[in-house]
């Protein structure tokens, strides 16, 4: 069976536009791993009716509204890669088989690359935190802290002092000057020099930081933004251009999330900077329209054609 179109990622922006494809009536084969970038979090906030929602539960739920349409095949699987086919597009999958559709939607995510730090990794979503807009109110009036990872990490601490007492750990880099140092003086961060040997806490809390020179600083929330990796090089594969995010790669796409491939489509986290769960949501429900409408019109263009 060759499908309307095949989404490569089930979570926020894969399910968003696969929903809009099948309230479309048209056929949409989902093939997802399971693993969504914030499975570490204990709760997506600030997302429309869902705040403080887990965000494992709310892509369960939305699976099981989008299994409700008859149009809809979901495939726990790993998609290797994608080349075009007759007209469409086949979809290699990690178990051997393939999946055909007219159209693809790219939705597969991006991984986080965070900093080697002892104590880092094993807190990631929880008191080690990417988004003050996700998680910044759950930890205000708290010793924030925020780690160098990039020049704009001046700009993350000069925003989560909004939240609280914020300290700016530049980890033995370069202290920042100009106007970058002006900004975060006027918002009240604080600076420390000293490299970070070590996070501790007790499970995944955190009280303190172990600092080069053997102090420890207390804290109860470290804020970075980490450099981020593509999950799949079917974008690359298949000819899609790429961009250099603030993050890393990013694909390239118009206002209608469609790539430079004609026929295929890309939304959510791969697609986009920075990165929100409502964004992401969003871009998928543009990614599936857009992709329902080109069937049509595409399709219309060649009946009149002929």
């Amino acid at each position: 069976m060759t499908y309307d179109a095949v989404v490569i990622g089930g979570s926020y922006a894969g399910l968003s536009a696969a929903m809009q494809i099948a309230r479309a009536r048209r056929s949409v084969c989902v093939v997802d791993t399971g693993k969504p970038r914030n499975r570490f979090a204990d709760a997506s906030h600030g997302f429309f009716g869902q705040d403080g929602a887990a965000p494992e539960g709310m892509i369960a739920s939305a699976r099981d509204q989008l299994a409700a349409y008859s149009t809809v095949r979901m495939i726990a699987d790993v998609a290797c890669d994608a080349t075009r086919a007759d007209g469409g597009f086949e979809v290699t999958l990690a178990s051997g088989g393939t999946v055909t559709g007219r159209k693809l939607v790219l939705a597969f995510g991006i991984s986080d690359v965070l900093p080697d730090v002892p104590g880092l990794s094993e807190r990631w979503g929880d008191t080690v935190l990417h988004c003050p807009y996700c998680h910044g109110y759950e930890h205000r009036d708290g010793r924030l802290g925020v780690l160098w990872t990039a020049p704009m990490s001046a700009h993350q601490a000069a925003l989560i002092a909004d939240w609280g007492a914020t300290t700016l750990y530049l980890d033995g880099n370069p202290s920042p000057e100009g106007d970058a140092r002006t900004l975060l003086e006027h918002r009240g961060v604080s600076i420390e020099a000293a490299s970070i040997r070590e996070l501790r806490g007790k499970d995944r809390s955190l009280t303190s930081l172990l600092l080069g020179d053997g102090r420890e600083a207390a804290i109860d929330a470290l804020f970075l933004a980490p450099s981020s990796k593509l999950n799949s090089p079917i974008a690359e594969r298949l000819g899609c251009a790429l961009d250099d995010g603030p993050f890393g790669p990013i694909i390239r796409t118009d206002a209608a999330k469609l790539t430079s491939v004609t026929g295929v489509y890309a939304a959510g986290d791969i697609a986009r900077a920075p990165h929100n769960a409502t964004w992401a949501s969003a871009d998928g429900v543009t990614a599936g329209i857009s992709l329902h409408q080109s069937l049509v019109f595409e399709a219309s263009m060649a009946g009149a054609a002929a």
